[in-house]
């Protein structure tokens, strides 16, 4: 019995000091600092490379679903800007996350910003301080043209102080932060420029450079890494499935034409619960969404995955 007692508290004190040691680690892990380069982005003032901006970023991109409390939708049909002042409350389990306050004010936005950070923020992931980005944001591939576009819409953003509160990690969240959380750059060499047209080759460079598609419609890990079939859906997005979208039978769009997809978008968003950007996807030109559609029809048809709960 006293050598059970004495093994059982050499156990103790071994497995004592493994937690010691790894919530050590943890914590020394939390502000890694990494290092990307400085995209050669300069904003325009060129009113066609703004407005390019502007459409992107309330259509494409749909910043406004997560970069604004306003609303977005009744703005811009108003003729009106919505502001990119941040504030929304991501609750992903593992992180309680703000958006970031993306006016030019100095305090709260990216006043103090240089464009080149902002740029690197969007195509490598990482921020102005090293930090890496928790990757909800997928633009790393978006052309050069079209990136300096973004940034210079950005920079007629009017300013307003509003403090965005600091990201708020879980236990869990913070042993992932220490070891999963890492920077993403481009998947592909980034294009100078991409015409804008109906062929499925721009469809795709909008799924998977400028709309963040796959980010729901494709499952992830617990550090954002896709994992699932392409376009495949299963993700539980706050309590909604994300369907499947590729040429399946099971396909939430198979059977689908061009123009019942285009027209769907047309519509906006039909289900108040529904996390898909519809009333910002809705300001896509029908050139843009043809593209999306007949790219949509190229990708590998697959199953659903089993939902990750």
């Amino acid at each position: 019995m006293k050598r059970f007692f004495k093994i059982l508290k050499w156990f103790g004190i071994v497995l004592l000091t493994l937690v010691v040691a790894l919530s050590a680690t943890i914590a020394l892990r939390q502000n890694l600092k990494y290092e990307a380069p400085y995209p050669n982005i300069h904003a325009s003032n060129d009113s066609i490379v703004i407005e390019r901006g502007k459409h992107i970023i309330f259509s494409q991109a749909h910043c406004a679903d997560c970069h604004s409390t306003q609303n977005a939708d009744s703005l811009l049909a108003l003729g009106k800007e919505p502001s990119l002042s941040g504030g929304r409350l991501f609750d992903v389990g593992i992180a309680k996350i703000y958006t970031p306050n993306l006016t030019s004010d100095k305090n709260f936005g990216l006043g103090r910003r240089s464009d080149a950070e902002i740029a690197r923020v969007l195509r490598y992931g990482v921020h102005a301080n090293g930090n890496a980005v928790i990757e909800f944001m997928e633009f790393h591939d978006m052309s050069d043209a079209d990136l300096t576009a973004v940034v210079s819409y950005l920079r007629t953003q009017k300013p307003v102080a509003n403090k965005i509160p600091k990201i708020e990690y879980s236990l869990v969240g913070n042993a992932i932060r220490a070891f999963l959380i890492k920077p993403h750059g481009p998947a592909r060499p980034v294009q100078k420029y991409v015409k804008p047209d109906s062929t499925a080759a721009y469809g795709e460079y909008i799924v998977r450079s400028t709309s963040n598609c796959a980010g729901c419609h494709t499952q992830r890990d617990l550090a954002g890494e896709l994992t699932g079939p392409l376009m495949a859906g299963g993700n539980d997005v706050e309590g909604l499935i994300s369907p499947n979208l590729t040429p399946d039978s099971s396909s939430r769009i198979f059977g689908w034409t061009e123009e019942i997809f285009v027209n769907r978008f047309r519509r906006g968003k039909l289900n108040p619960k529904s996390v898909m950007p519809w009333n910002s996807f809705k300001n896509m030109s029908d050139l843009e969404l043809k593209a999306i559609y007949r790219y949509l029809q190229t990708v590998p048809a697959g199953k659903m995955p089993e939902v990750k709960k």
